[in-house]
């Protein structure tokens, strides 16, 4: 695994917008970007400037921000794209190319001989407006290597910053990943990104694998949100890197819960409760051998403080609560008193939450209290 630092490089306002029916307003647009610059990201993929003149004054208003992260556009590997990220006063630039044989006999209807010759035209436009250039390999994943192998060389030669392979149809597993993502690296001079999708639930897994093979830069959004089943979810990367790979990718971690909700609601995709890391009940318990763990200690059965990311424990009272959660609830609201009989509260409590098949409401533990 390389020594250099990590970088994330969120696509959250390009990829994450290209969720089946999401629109982001300009102002979520800003907000969005100033939190994920204030936590430390690296760099932001911030739109499409060919789409037209709606997105380009967007993208202008983001490049005004000033932000201490690189403000990257997504293009084509065609000089009018790139010229209309020049008239956003964009210097860094995503050219995207499709590489697997699929994508160019049946999307491009083109031939390996022409992808390259695309992408030298195209790259040695940009370079000669001195822009940051990462070559974006569209379908890397199923793309043959030694065709692989000759785009990162053109790349390198022709001055490209780095190359992006992407799993743009999320169907590597993390083995696959770390083993394409290795040879890539062994046979570049460029900075390596990957790029994950979650079409089979794998994106974040893969994208540490990307990591692991020795990648610089990993593709995240917030939330996960994106085409199909999503990306890589930022979140989960970040703590991924930090706790499993001992790897500090130097994000504050503290806001991940507010930026999950914010986005949350200007995408119209709601976090679940139970999501990895950011989601609002992700550390709540029941099982009564886990709340008097947790209790005890609270790295019998927390990974982490959840106060780290912005979010709290709960204690739940059900079905399959124990002495120790329901003692806890009762204290947090107030209800312990001496003649409650602990035992028989929890037969009543078990009894009410299995008829009822959810935990209990508080009020609903007030009644019992009450009813003796």
């Amino acid at each position: 695994m390389s020594s250099k630092k990590i970088h994330i490089a969120d696509t959250t306002l390009r990829d994450g917008e290209q969720t089946a029916g999401v629109v982001f307003s300009p102002s979520e647009k800003i907000a969005i970007a100033t939190m994920l610059d204030r936590i430390g990201v690296s760099e932001l993929e911030c739109g499409i400037p060919a789409m037209g003149k709606d997105e380009q004054r967007t993208i202008k208003k983001l490049v005004d921000l000033n932000l201490n992260a690189r403000l990257l556009s997504w293009n084509r590997a065609l000089i009018p794209d790139i010229q209309a990220s020049l008239n956003c006063g964009i210097r860094a630039v995503d050219l995207s190319i499709s590489v697997s044989d699929i994508h160019i006999r049946h999307k491009l209807r083109s031939s390996r001989a022409q992808v390259k010759e695309q992408l030298k035209t195209a790259l040695d436009f940009a370079k000669q407006h001195q822009l940051y250039v990462c070559v974006g390999a569209e379908d890397a994943g199923r793309a043959d290597m030694e065709f692989l192998l000759e785009l990162v060389a053109i790349a390198a030669n022709l001055g490209a910053d780095r190359f992006r392979f992407c799993d743009t149809l999320g169907l590597l597993d993390p083995f696959t990943t770390y083993d394409k993502v290795s040879t890539l690296v062994r046979h570049s001079s460029i900075d390596l990104e990957v790029h994950t999708h979650n079409d089979l639930g794998m994106a974040t897994a893969n994208a540490i694998a990307g990591v692991r093979a020795g990648a610089t830069y990993v593709s995240t959004t917030v939330n996960g949100i994106g085409e199909r089943a999503g990306n890589a979810a930022l979140e989960e990367v970040v703590m991924a890197l930090k706790l499993a790979c001992e790897i500090d990718p130097e994000i504050t971690i503290t806001d991940l819960a507010q930026l999950s909700r914010y986005v949350a609601t200007a995408s119209g995709r709601p976090v679940p409760p139970w999501k990895a890391v950011v989601g609002e009940k992700v550390f709540s318990h029941e099982s009564g051998l886990h709340a008097d763990g947790v209790l005890k200690h609270p790295s019998t059965y927390e990974g982490f403080d959840p106060a780290e990311v912005g979010l709290k424990r709960h204690i739940i009272v059900g079905k399959h609560s124990g002495r120790s959660g329901l003692k806890q609830r009762l204290q947090e609201l107030q209800l312990e008193q001496p003649q409650i009989d602990l035992n028989k509260l929890l037969q009543r409590v078990r009894s009410l939450a299995g008829r009822r098949k959810r935990a209990l409401l508080d009020q609903e533990l007030i009644e019992l209290c009450r009813a003796g």
